[in-house]
């Protein structure tokens, strides 16, 4: 792969619905910091996160608005979690397919974000 193309993946903590990224260190837990997260973002054309939906405590990390400040503003075009696939687009998650054994309501659940569900929502194969 060119570099070009390892720069259009990023793998990162806090999306919201307008496509804005925050990966910062959160003060007093142990966590990295931000590394390259902004090299990353920065000159990519395709921002791509894979990420968990929900963190330890069950907090959605698919937000309406990030509360940290931004690694990258309104860059990421697609989120894909360990629940669903989801494009960034007019302002909301647009739930594109969920994964085995997971159901829509689920997702709903565990997103904090404004979640656009089409009438159909097929399950991820592998």
């Amino acid at each position: 792969l060119s570099i070009r193309r390892q720069r259009q993946m990023c793998i990162r903590d806090r999306v919201d619905q307008q496509g804005n990224i925050a990966s910062y260190m959160i003060p007093g837990k142990l966590v990295k910091g931000m590394g390259g997260a902004m090299d990353l973002v920065a000159g990519a054309e395709n921002i791509i996160v894979t990420m968990s939906h929900a963190d330890k405590r069950d907090n959605s990390k698919l937000l309406e608005n990030c509360t940290l400040p931004l690694t990258g503003a309104a860059c990421v075009k697609r989120v894909v979690t360990d629940l669903a696939v989801m494009d960034i687009k007019e302002g909301a998650f647009h739930l594109i397919e969920r994964a085995p054994g997971i159901s829509v309501e689920e997702i709903k659940q565990k997103t904090a974000g404004r979640l656009v569900v089409p009438a159909y929502v097929p399950e991820m194969s592998f």
